[in-house]
Protein backbone atom coordinates (compact mmCIF):
# COMPACT_ATOMS: atom_id res chain seq x y z
CA UNK A 1 0.00 0.00 0.00
CA UNK A 2 1.17 3.51 -1.17
CA UNK A 3 1.67 5.95 1.78
CA UNK A 4 0.00 9.66 1.16
CA UNK A 5 1.74 11.55 3.21
CA UNK A 6 -0.59 14.67 2.27
CA UNK A 7 -2.96 12.95 4.22
CA UNK A 8 -0.99 12.01 7.43
CA UNK A 9 -0.81 14.68 10.29
CA UNK A 10 2.72 14.64 10.42
CA UNK A 11 3.16 16.27 7.21
CA UNK A 12 4.52 19.45 7.08
CA UNK A 13 5.64 21.96 4.11
CA UNK A 14 8.59 23.85 5.26
CA UNK A 15 9.91 27.28 3.85
CA UNK A 16 13.73 25.67 2.75
CA UNK A 17 13.56 25.65 -0.60
CA UNK A 18 16.20 22.59 -0.21
CA UNK A 19 14.30 20.73 1.62
CA UNK A 20 10.28 21.66 1.13
CA UNK A 21 8.62 18.58 2.82
CA UNK A 22 9.27 17.06 6.19
CA UNK A 23 7.81 14.52 8.39
CA UNK A 24 7.27 15.10 11.90
CA UNK A 25 7.09 11.75 13.31
CA UNK A 26 10.25 10.60 11.69
CA UNK A 27 12.30 14.01 12.33
CA UNK A 28 13.29 14.73 9.12
CA UNK A 29 13.18 17.30 6.19
CA UNK A 30 13.42 16.25 2.46
CA UNK A 31 13.16 16.95 -1.10
CA UNK A 32 11.02 14.27 -1.70
CA UNK A 33 7.93 13.08 -0.29
CA UNK A 34 8.62 11.98 3.16
CA UNK A 35 7.16 8.14 2.85
CA UNK A 36 9.50 7.24 -0.34
CA UNK A 37 12.78 8.47 1.46
CA UNK A 38 11.29 5.92 4.39
CA UNK A 39 10.59 3.29 2.36
CA UNK A 40 13.82 3.82 0.60
CA UNK A 41 15.96 3.75 3.80
CA UNK A 42 13.91 1.26 5.84
CA UNK A 43 13.03 -1.63 3.22
CA UNK A 44 8.85 -1.00 4.75
CA UNK A 45 6.51 1.20 4.60
CA UNK A 46 6.30 4.22 6.81
CA UNK A 47 4.54 2.93 10.08
CA UNK A 48 3.40 6.20 11.55
CA UNK A 49 0.80 7.61 9.35
CA UNK A 50 -1.68 9.06 11.24
CA UNK A 51 -4.44 10.22 9.17
CA UNK A 52 -5.39 14.50 9.14
CA UNK A 53 -8.50 14.91 10.79
CA UNK A 54 -11.38 16.42 8.42
CA UNK A 55 -11.36 19.96 8.99
CA UNK A 56 -14.80 20.53 7.49
CA UNK A 57 -14.38 22.31 4.29
CA UNK A 58 -15.78 21.92 1.19
CA UNK A 59 -13.45 19.92 -0.74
Amino acid sequence: MQVNCFKCQYFKVTWDPQSPRACVAYGFKTKQIPSVVVKQSSGTNCLKLVPREESGRAQ
